[in-house]
């Protein structure tokens, strides 16, 4: 591994902990930020983006795109309708859920952008940490107490997300004028003590499931952590995965999507303990000088489990316990009515590709406002870019359903199954990264291949699709089903044969397929699929066991 530095390794060296040259480029009158202040953005939640559509020339329309930092997704209603306002009075009037489990504001320009992190944290939300080479969002199962364990999940999710805060008092002087006003961060700290002068070398995800729901895509994760209770529900320990991650890039070989690997079992109390010496690991031997095999994955490819689990142990100076066993993983989307332990009930609402927004066929965005202004459920933002409005009262239930129905808002049970499991990143015409169409194009394309499924007598099947725009998978295309992945101008791969439970990469069939071949490509083999399947199997479990070399057969 070279010991030369990348370009952003070395701003953020020279950043003194997140500060330059962000702090002075925010005091210009300059509609945009230079790139190294936008490396340090990024730590603080927030990306600049240049809208193709709205370019004059080559004079780019500059804007930013805000990211939350909610431990497990989970916050009240007047924090719900405070993002709500913000959305109106800075940005694009739209919230999009993502598929970490947070929200995502658009088009705040650069004068605003401190007003509107201000808001934020006014309504006790903040954003740092939500972006940047550092511990992002902390996912957890998302569903309020059914049987005594979710809250738990959620404990722990809040406690390691404080615990690997950056100490930096940068965010709170930039943006806050020093004055400390959200309440879930420890006392600021001098220097940073885990994180050290440059932070980590790329992106950290961690995640929380309990056992047999992979509703956070465990294996997709840096570090994911299984909750193990005891028999009276109670949290005794956590079995630790680790070494998994999505992004790639097509012509790079080296780089490729992984899915973690079985570290061991630890007691709940040492288990922030061990978190942190996995992220020390990752700060102290991830690849620096190469960005694109800088994540966490490419270490413990490089190193092999037995090496990395050697070097933890060495550090934390006691052993691991031996993986525990785990009943199969499976997705649920936690859609339609479902009691909690307390009596009360939660709903769960399909947002189709998460974004939140009134146009005319749909009033999303005010239905949701009303519903939560009348009846002040919780809200949670689920890892599939959905809600669920918890804590409703039985009696509430039929006005909720009302005023819901009011708006044209449906829930899951009105949902096909293919509609329901699909997803799609932002991708154009905001996000730099993006080489082809995802968002937009994406209803029409999956009500297309609704029509396929429903023709072959597919519907009952559960069967996911997800699209993004590049290959840095951020709908987590790579367990899908089918995965398609844009590649170049309106062109995508096409991956086949993972499975939406998280737990299988799917193999890539075809490259370069232009976006209106794709519907024609993968027909012939779901009809495949519906002519030889066994009963019960799934359409990736039928390519996964008959193989690569069946869909070359079905080309010809």
């Amino acid at each position: 591994m070279s010991t030369k530095k990348s370009k952003v390794e070395v701003i953020k060296e020279n950043s003194n902990y997140l500060r330059g040259p962000l702090a002075d480029e925010m005091k210009n009158d300059e509609p945009f930020i230079s790139k190294e202040a936008y490396q340090i953005l990024k730590f603080h939640g927030s990306y600049q983006q240049d809208d193709r559509d709205l370019r004059k020339g080559r004079e780019k329309y500059w804007s930013f795109m805000i990211r939350g930092r909610i431990p497990g997704g989970r916050i009240t209603a007047e924090q719900y309708l405070s993002i709500d306002d913000i959305v109106d009075r800075y940005g694009d009037h739209t919230i999009r859920a993502t598929t970490r489990q947070t929200f995502q504001l658009y088009g705040v320009i650069k004068k605003e952008l401190k007003n509107t992190l201000n808001d934020l944290n006014q309504a006790l939300i903040s954003t740092v940490g939500a972006c940047g080479d550092i511990v992002r969002n902390v996912m957890a199962t998302p569903v309020p107490d059914i049987d005594g364990r979710q809250s738990q999940v959620q404990r722990f999710a809040n406690e390691i997300s404080d615990e690997l805060l950056p100490a930096t008092n940068a965010y709170h002087e930039i943006w806050l004028d020093g004055e400390k006003v959200y309440t879930g961060e420890e006392e600021v700290k001098v220097g940073e003590p885990l994180y050290g002068d440059s932070y980590l070398p790329r992106k950290f995800k961690i995640a929380i499931a309990i056992p047999g729901d992979n509703s956070v895509d465990l294996y997709t994760q840096d570090i994911g952590l299984v909750a193990i209770f005891d028999e009276n529900n109670i949290i005794k320990g956590f079995n630790i995965v680790i070494g998994g991650g999505m992004g790639m890039h097509h012509r790079k070989p080296e780089t490729f999507p992984r899915l973690g690997d079985h570290l061991g079992y630890i007691k709940a109390e040492k288990v922030i303990e061990v978190v942190k010496g996995i992220v020390s690991i990752q700060r102290d031997n991830g690849d620096r000088s190469n960005r694109k095999v800088a994540r966490m994955k490419y270490l413990v490819d490089r190193w092999g489990i037995d090496k990395f689990k050697k070097e933890l142990e060495t550090n934390l100076g006691y052993s691991l316990e031996p993986f525990r066993d785990l009943p199969k993983f499976e997705l649920d989307l936690y859609l339609g009515w479902h009691q909690q332990s307390d009596g009360n009930w939660f709903l769960g609402l399909s947002i189709e590709n998460g974004r939140i927004k009134d146009d005319e066929n749909l009033q999303l965005k005010t239905g949701l406002r009303k519903t939560i202004e009348t009846f002040k459920p919780e809200v949670r933002f689920t890892p599939n870019h959905n809600l669920l409005l918890t804590n409703i009262r039985e009696s509430d239930k039929p006005g909720v359903e009302e005023l819901l129905k009011g708006y044209g808002i449906l829930w899951g049970e009105d949902y096909s199954n293919v509609l329901k499991l699909s997803m799609a990143c932002p991708a154009l015409p905001t996000c730099g990264l993006a080489i082809t169409e995802s968002e937009r194009i994406f209803p029409q394309l999956i009500r297309d291949f609704e029509k396929v499924i429903n023709k072959l007598g597919l519907e009952d099947e559960k069967l996911s699709v997800r699209m993004t725009g590049c290959p840095n998978g951020c709908a987590r295309p790579y367990v899908a089903d089918i995965g398609f992945v844009g590649q170049s101008l309106n062109k995508y791969s096409i991956f086949i044969g993972g499975d939406p439970s998280g737990t299988r990469l799917n193999t890539l069939y075809k490259e370069l397929v232009p976006l209106e071949e794709l519907l024609e490509e993968v027909t012939p083999l779901l009809k495949r699929y519906s002519e030889r399947r066994k009963n019960g199997e799934s359409f990736g479990d039928y390519y996964d066991r008959t193989g690569i070399g069946q869909l070359e057969e079905v080309v010809k």
